[in-house]
């Protein structure tokens, strides 16, 4: 990856919700274009912190963001998206008394002209929300929220999509089909980064992932050895233990 010029570079931020009272301690992080990063780790050790930074939520105090080469740190959330970043939160993520097609029309804000071959696309990506498109989002079960969510970001065409916490208070059947639809997205050549509870299924489907610790990241590596070092284990379950094993 060395010759290669990150689509995402983050280094040494520091950044939180209070002044003088760091969420994230100096972390540092890299994403290539067309990979699929998963963010991992304890509660409170920072991951929607991170999220919430990078796409302008939050501003560090401290260190750099760039986006395709470019300083992002200052800028809006707004004009993040203008760049070709869009962001999906774990809550409040669809207008719930929008229908599914209003929704994914509002997703496309800073575009002009016929949205017709966009929504194809992300009916085409999602055949559930073709079949809900008249039906209020608010009425949508978790799943179907949670694709809507995505497809909505998805109708600005962007380069790097950012996921929090996707499969938060889903089924396990759900949580399997939210995956599934995950790495199709990122097939399709967009850049993803996962922010993500459920850590043996994150790492097993990442090319890389970021173990963050007490706003700190601890660990770095190739999603399937994360998932089988013990060191990473050690600081999910104890007891010398990976979790590919657990």
């Amino acid at each position: 990856m060395s010759d290669r010029v990150p689509l995402l570079q983050v280094e040494d931020v520091y950044a939180g919700y209070v002044k003088d009272l760091d969420i994230l301690q100096g972390v540092n992080f890299k994403l290539y274009p067309g990979e699929l990063v998963v963010v991992i780790g304890p509660n409170g050790a920072g991951k929607s912190t991170l999220a919430k930074t990078v796409f302008g939520l939050l501003t560090p105090h401290q260190g750099s963001i760039r986006f395709n080469g470019n300083d992002i740190v200052g800028l809006r959330p707004n004009q993040i998206v203008q760049r070709g970043m869009c962001y999906v939160p774990q809550i409040a993520n669809v207008f719930p008394s929008l229908t599914v097609e209003e929704n994914l029309e509002m997703g496309a804000f800073i575009r002009s002209g016929s949205l017709k071959q966009a929504k194809d696309r992300i009916f085409d990506l999602f055949p559930r929300l073709l079949e809900r498109r008249r039906q209020r989002a608010g009425t949508l079960s978790g799943g179907e929220r949670q694709q809507l969510a995505m497809g909505r970001a998805l109708m600005l065409q962007p380069s790097l999509l950012i996921l929090d916490e996707p499969s938060a208070a889903l089924s396990p059947v759900l949580v399997n089909s939210v995956f599934e639809l995950i790495q199709r997205i990122n097939q399709e050549g967009i850049s993803i980064i996962l922010v993500e509870q459920n850590a043996r299924k994150a790492l097993a489907m990442a090319d890389r992932g970021y173990v963050l610790e007490a706003g700190r990241d601890r660990f770095e590596g190739p999603g399937l050895a994360l998932l089988n070092d013990p060191k990473v284990g050690e600081l999910y379950l104890g007891g010398g233990r990976t979790l590919g094993n657990a």
